[in-house]
């Protein structure tokens, strides 16, 4: 620091230390080392434009603060004697910006070292000292208070991009305990707490937990769910409970908003059911993706926490790495910035949060960028300052510009919003913290004075930046100017103005007069040489505020730019599919009835239904479709299906009845596309087959472009996957297995306790308000009851027999055998108990228990008399069910109709819905598919697609789409390429993974990749 610069600050700091009052008596617990300074300072910052909030502006006006809070603010401010008088000629004062979603001040919580996945061995309590709930993931008993302290490191580059206040928890686990909200000031931890409890917070990552369970997503939704019964439950104390800390500060932090950190526009609207069923309403941490589902989104009635974090282009000039990065992901690129924007213009309540970010320094260039793609200011400032003020409930301390609140404010030199604006100060607590002190000192009109042998002359010196400046006098000056930290440097040449004349930064000439000093006081003072190289001495004296530097930052508006389709990405239409009126004329029409097949007949779909078959047949208004040479069927249904899903397996305990897959639908995953294009139009989506009583199933119907409650084929009978075997006993994770049980004798033993703890569940007549609700143990209790129904993973035919044991002795059935490769074993055993048989058409050998598969099974399982369904248990396989049900006739000389059956009618009455599908039937749902050949050849494509009436799938549109989405892909990574180059910013490239779930897929975050060359190349062959 120059002499200069240390006499003025000395100056200032008297000045500051002279107009302050004492206090009568100390008012702290903390005791003094040294002399006592009780003195706290007023300040008037007067002629600035006030932004109060982010809808009144004030122009001329003061803001006047004292002992930290705000008195006054506006037009006609009465100045205290004592007040230090700050003149914000030219200058914007804002309320400082919060942030509502942050761990600042809290350290990261780290996870403890060890081996993870399918093979370790498990940890099945939780690890967590003292009187806590068994899961090592609900933490509900921490406090963000607790563990919070003031770090200046962290708050600085907070405070540099404007912000004062911060919402501060520990993100860690699936309930992660209370958030206190505090100041970004440099001051002791008591001093910064504005609220010590001022929320809830919950995600579905379970975050630092060892623990074993959950180990999906549906087991975090079913944990959260069970976690709010077992505390409604505890309120009443129950001494079989014990003392239980974590239900009991769950219970308490119930009053507090419930904040839930989703991340995503899927993720966001499971969160919310969630708080529907349990009467909460979460305010949701969303991500970037929330536009591509604004209507879902909307209709969570919630506010959101909205990140501004937006995918990096990527360099992707070698087409090896272009291809491995989908379509999807190369139009969020471009439409992430309009996230916002959409949520605007859709009327939803949100905040902007910083988290998320890679570096604190992205959040203003990607504000402005959000503002460029169709924010507005006056939303971006609301959602910055007064809207996570009124969440938290603290708008009464900060949030604006009013009397009484926090002094919380930032001095800004512009229009916030615009790139060349710089923040001058962030004032926290009263509280003046330096960001860019330039933009305070220097900015303004000035009279330049130079004194010389030859007399003195006058200009005038207006100084747009630490870079720019312009001299004039009678003439304008070329000017070279350079400010940095107290010190300045000028040339000027004094040539009459012309072309380039004033230039901002336009050199002088060699002749020029060279000028440097410092400041001093409101000006600068120095030396330098004249255009002879004589010596000089100059003073610069400011007069008045000058003229902004103009906004010179690039404006881009979007031009032609993706648009989002249903679903995003590949594929997707539009706008979602409707049902029509369809005539399907003059085909062959397997009615998988008793007037079997049919030639030359049409068929009339109307709303959704079939409304005639027959022959010669109209329908006004309808779309007619030739079935000439062409072969017309009931939809394929798949019964054991694993795709549309996010999770599969709930693999941590023996028994997880209490997951549903239906909590992780994925209505995304191209391989509902895939599967209609080789006619499928119903898939059942099991549980996995880690555990012996695994999750309940989900019937869906593959109606493209739905959301996931869409999917949900509505009013069938609820399932629940079962499983034998293997899979179940982990007979290659032997060494490592510590999860009970271990041996097929031991499967038995888990059906068998948990049937009995169910029916001593349900033969508890306890007080229903003093009776704890079990999820896993309901859905027992609905097997025994029948209102849910068994489908069971299964190989070999001493187990399936231990199975039916079990059954008979605890008083329900099972439903449908699944994979059942030695079902021919065991067929008699099967039909006695009314058991449905599903399974592969020819698979085997691929581990120990399928040794004794064979070709023959579903031809002798379906001559003795059982239904016989083929299904799939495999995204790829899906697509030519057809053909496998086909293999039915080769081996065994089953009938080309009963074939057909194994994958249409016979699932239809596995599933318990052959009176809705299955069949072509007058007043059955209208799913349908027109096969190009005999729907049992290895020739046959399916040309159209129906779904309740909707045409989801349209081999003449898929083909032009493939040519549409190449062109498309083509335009996204030029421009990205162009992005990269003009920025080179770019970072590598990143293929777009796609998780392709199986039965035995335990940890669901493992899958393949798959690539849009796949996807238009191939999603659609036969």
């Amino acid at each position: 620091m120059t002499k200069p610069e240390c006499l003025l600050r000395a100056g200032l700091l008297f000045l500051v230390l002279s107009c302050t009052r004492l206090l009568n008596a100390q008012t702290t617990t903390f005791p003094v080392n040294g002399l006592a300074d009780p003195r706290s300072g007023c300040y008037a910052f007067t002629n600035a434009t006030l932004v109060k909030d982010g809808q009144t502006t004030v122009t001329e006006a003061t803001l006047l603060i004292r002992d930290g809070r705000i008195v006054a603010a506006g037009k006609g401010v009465s100045l205290p004697k004592d007040a230090v008088v700050l003149d914000c000629s030219g200058k914007f004062i804002y309320p400082s910006l919060i942030d509502i979603y942050s761990d600042y001040g809290i350290a990261t919580p780290q996870r403890q070292p060890g081996e993870r996945g399918f093979f370790a061995p498990q940890q099945f309590t939780s690890s967590t000292k003292g009187a806590v709930g068994w899961n090592q993931a609900i933490r509900s008993e921490v406090n963000g208070i607790d563990l919070f302290s003031v770090d200046d490191s962290k708050a600085k580059p907070l405070r540099d991009i404007g912000f004062g206040t911060v919402l501060t928890h520990q993100k860690d686990g699936i309930a992660r305990g209370t958030g206190a909200v505090v100041t970004l000031a440099a001051i002791r931890d008591n001093k910064v707490v504005v609220k010590e409890k001022a929320s809830a917070h919950y995600s579905f990552s379970k975050g630092t937990s060892s623990q074993s369970y959950p180990g999906s997503i549906m087991g975090a939704v079913a944990l959260l769910r069970q976690t709010y019964i077992d505390a409604a439950w505890y309120r009443n104390r129950p001494a079989s409970e014990g003392l239980n800390l974590s239900l009991d500060a769950w219970n308490a932090s119930q009053t507090l908003p419930q904040i839930f950190e989703a991340g995503d526009k899927w993720s966001e609207i499971r969160a919310d059911r969630i708080g529907d069923e349990f009467g909460v309403q979460y305010i949701i941490k969303g991500g970037s993706n929330e536009y591509q589902r604004i209507k879902e989104i909307a209709a969570t009635k919630a506010n959101f926490i909205i990140s501004l974090n937006y995918p990096e282009a990527q360099n992707v000039e070698d087409p090896a790495d272009a291809r491995f990065v989908s379509l999807g992901d190369l139009q969020h690129w471009e439409l992430a910035a309009g996230n916002a924007a959409a949520l605007e213009k859709a009327g939803i309540s949100f905040a902007l949060t910083t988290s998320d970010l890679r570096d604190a320094k992205q959040f203003w260039p990607n504000l402005r960028k959000a503002i460029q793609y169709g924010l507005s200011e006056s939303r971006a400032m609301d959602a910055l300052t007064r809207t996570p003020a009124m969440l938290l409930g603290v708008y009464d301390k900060v949030g604006s510009l009013d009397a009484g609140k926090l002094a919380n404010f930032l001095i800004t030199t512009g229009n916030i919003f615009q790139e060349r604006t710089q923040i001058v100060e962030n004032w926290v607590q009263g509280e003046r913290y330096n960001v860019r002190p330039e933009g305070w000192e220097i900015q303004g009109l000035y009279k330049l004075t130079l004194r010389g042998a030859g007399g003195t002359t006058e200009y005038n010196l207006d100084i747009k930046s630490a870079s720019s400046a312009t001299v004039w006098s009678k003439d304008t000056l070329t000017a070279k100017f350079a400010y940095n930290a107290g010190l300045v440097s000028l040339t000027l040449s004094p040539r009459s103005s012309g072309r380039g004349a004033g230039r901002p930064g336009a050199a002088g000439n060699a002749s020029g007069i060279r000028l440097s000093g410092a400041r001093i006081g409101n000006g600068w003072q120095g030396t330098g040489v004249d255009t002879l190289g004589k010596t000089i001495s100059w003073t610069a004296v400011y007069q008045q505020a000058g003229t902004p530097a103009p906004d010179t930052g690039r404006k881009r508006t979007p031009s032609a730019m993706a648009h989002v389709t249903y679903p995003f990405g590949s594929y997707g239409n539009d706008t979602i599919p409707v049902a029509q009126s369809l005539l399907i004329r003059n085909a062959t029409v397997w009615t998988n009835e008793k007037d079997g097949k049919l030639e030359g007949v049409d068929v009339v779909v109307r709303n959704g239904k079939i409304a005639k078959v027959g022959r010669n047949l109209s329908e006004a208004g309808a779309t007619v479709i030739d079935g000439s040479g062409k072969h017309l069927t009931a939809g394929v249904i798949d019964e054991h299906s694993h795709i549309a899903a996010f999770s599969i397996n709930e693999g941590a305990q023996s028994v997880t009845s209490e997951v549903r897959i239906g909590d992780n639908l994925n209505p995304d995953d191209v391989n509902i596309y895939r599967q209609l294009s080789g006619g499928v139009t119903t898939s059942h989506i099991l549980h996995g087959s880690a555990n012996t009583i695994g999750g309940q199933t989900q019937l869906i119907k593959l109606r493209w472009g739905a959301d996931d409650e869409g999917l949900k084929f509505k009013g069938a009978d609820p399932f629940i996957k079962f499983a034998l075997g293997e899979n179940v006993k982990r007979t290659a994770a032997t060494q490592g297995n510590s999860r009970f049980p271990d041996t097929r004798m031991g499967v038995e033993e888990v059906l068998a306790d948990a049937f009995q703890r169910a029916r001593d569940y349900r033969d508890d007549k306890t007080a229903k308000n003093l009776r704890r609700r079990d999820l896993e143990l309901d859905a027992l209790v609905e097997i025994m009851e029948n209102k849910r129904f068994i489908t069971c993973h299964s190989y070999v035919q001493s187990e399936i027999t231990a199975l039916l044991r079990v059954a008979d002795k605890y008083g329900f059935k099972v439903n449908t055998f699944t994979h059942i490769l030695e079902g021919y074993k065991v067929a008699d055993k099967m039909k006695e108990r009314g058991a449905n048989a599903s399974t592969f058409s020819d698979w085997w050998a691929y581990k120990m228990e399928v040794q004794d598969a064979i070709a023959y099974n579903a031809a002798i399982m379906h001559k003795v008399g059982l239904n016989v369904c083929i299904n799939s248990d495999d995204a790829e396989m899906a697509r030519r069910l057809n053909q496998e049900a086909a293999k039915a006739i080769k081996y065994g000389g089953v009938s080309e109709e009963d074939a057909l059956k194994m994958v249409t009618l016979n699932p239809a009455k596995a599933l318990h819905i052959d009176k809705w599908v299955g069949s072509i039937r007058e007043g059955k749902d209208a799913d349908l598919v027109l096969w190009s050949d005999h729907p049992l050849s290895i020739y046959a494509k399916a040309l159209y697609t129906i779904v309740d009436g909707t045409v989801y799938f349209d081999r003449q549109k898929d083909e032009a789409a493939r040519v549409r989405i190449a062109a498309e892909k083509n335009r996204l990574v030029q421009k990205m390429i162009a992005e990269g180059r003009s920025s080179g910013t770019a970072g590598p490239a990143r293929p777009t993974p796609q998780v392709v779930l199986h039965c035995e897929e335990y940890d669901h975050r493992v899958g393949l990749l798959e690539t849009d060359e796949h996807e238009e190349n191939e999603a659609n062959h036969q």
